[in-house]
């Protein structure tokens, strides 16, 4: 009888070097050289399973097999958005070669009805292939596919957002501008079961505030390993991933990924939050992108968006910053509602947020709406950081409506002189 030891928030996990791909064993690690004790490790949650140590490395050993050479045949992961907006579904198929570009994959379809977007009598739901990510579980040849979903006849179900943000960003005005996006992901580790944060005592808090922002050491930081993991199956994948970094409440995580032009962000976003939800359930670790997952004198999580057009990073762009700035004042409550599920909760005006119900826009005031950096005001060029966004967002709304307010969108000129002279912007 083998006991496979979960998860706790004090284990750092050592990933083995020149390992190439995410397997099993990456977490074998969990399993920390202690002298034996009784049925109860300190620092551990033991399960017994009905197995022994020989089973679990055939099963390795078949998990790390390398196909490559006995055949040309490759597993293709097709990835989707589920009915609730923010889950996440995939399934695999075999491809009979290697492929290079979404078009060479056939369409797929699975049953809607399971998953909150389609009905019982007529369940059938279209994948449609849009983007391809190495894979960095199976490794070889072998792909993750971002898909997006429609219906037999060839239309786009509700949940579907992608389409539409493609459509805004294959506009002419839009392509002319080259969006850029930089998308910093948050997101809070939960210990299993008991759905509390990792590396918190259960029931009860840790010390406040103050420590833990880009901390180091055991009583400070609890995840590491995870967020480390998510890294580098990043950037095997080719997820354009630029930083990760500890955030200011325990237990809770960040990870950014931009610059990245137009549609192009919405597909990396969703494909580094598959990864990490298959890496926390590798680790035993509970995900959870909840705006506000605890209550009190602790920081949500956000998914601040820096958002740049090509005119506003020429010369003379920090005018064209303040019109954008402009037009997201006049659809606060558009952007607002597209900005994701129980964002009041932490849109409070505290924990370096601005309140939900109002619009405002500082430089380097983190308190803000918006925000514009020290050095795009001393350049005069530069982005802008919307830092509206709850965690849950849906990337290929927040983009394709930040493109849009700002590009395609024109208010009145009396809405504009009003909304100006109440932003104290000279525009």
């Amino acid at each position: 009888m083998a006991q496979v030891l979960a998860a706790s928030p004090t284990c750092q996990m050592r990933v083995p070097k020149h390992s190439s791909v995410i397997t099993n064993k990456l977490w074998s690690s969990v399993v920390l050289k202690q002298k034996k004790q009784s049925n109860k490790l300190r620092g551990f949650r033991v399960v017994a399973l009905q197995s022994d140590n020989s089973t679990i490395n055939r099963v390795e050993t078949l998990l790390n097999l390398d196909a490559k050479p006995y055949s040309d045949r490759i597993i293709a992961e097709y990835i989707w958005i589920g009915g609730s907006g923010i889950d996440l579904r995939s399934k695999s198929r075999t491809i009979e070669k290697p492929v290079e570009d979404p078009s060479e994959l056939p369409k797929w379809n699975y049953d809607g009805s399971s998953t909150g977007q389609a009905p019982g009598e007529d369940s059938e739901v279209i994948l449609y292939p849009q983007a391809i990510f190495r894979d960095p579980f199976r490794g070889g040849n072998n792909i993750l596919v971002i898909c997006d979903t429609y219906t037999p006849a060839g239309e786009p179900i509700p949940t579907n957002k992608r389409a539409k943000a493609a459509e805004i960003f294959s506009n002419k005005k839009v392509t002319e501008e080259v969006p850029w996006f930089g998308i910093e992901q948050e997101y809070t580790l939960l210990q299993p079961n008991v759905k509390w944060p990792l590396g918190w005592p259960v029931g009860a808090f840790p010390g406040p505030q103050g420590p833990y922002y880009c901390g180091v050491g055991a009583d400070k930081i609890w995840g590491r390993d995870i967020s480390d993991a998510h890294y580098k199956a990043c950037l095997y994948a080719g997820i354009n991933i630029s930083g990760t970094n500890g955030e200011v409440m325990p237990g809770q995580w960040e990870f950014q990924v931009g610059p990245s032009v137009g549609i192009e962000a919405g597909d990396h976003v969703w494909c580094a939050r598959y990864l990490l939800e298959r890496i926390t359930e590798q680790a035993g670790v509970v995900l959870t992108l909840d705006p506000k997952p605890i209550e009190g004198d602790w920081n949500g999580a956000g998914c601040h968006t820096n958002y740049s057009t090509k005119s506003m990073r020429d010369e003379g762009g920090f005018e064209v910053i303040k019109k954008a700035i402009l037009n997201l004042s006049l659809r606060h409550k558009e952007h607002i509602s597209a900005y994701g599920e129980g964002n009041e909760r932490r849109l409070t005006g505290k924990h370096e947020t601005a309140s939900i119900d109002q619009f405002s826009w500082g430089v380097a005031n983190r308190g803000c709406s918006i925000r514009v950096g020290r050095d795009t005001e001393k350049k005069g060029k530069g982005y802008l950081e919307d830092r509206r966004p709850a965690s849950n967002m849906d990337p290929y709304i927040v983009t394709s409506l930040l493109a849009e307010t700002t590009l395609l969108w024109e208010p009145t000129l009396e809405a504009e002189a009003l909304a100006a002279q109440k932003l104290s912007l000279n525009v």
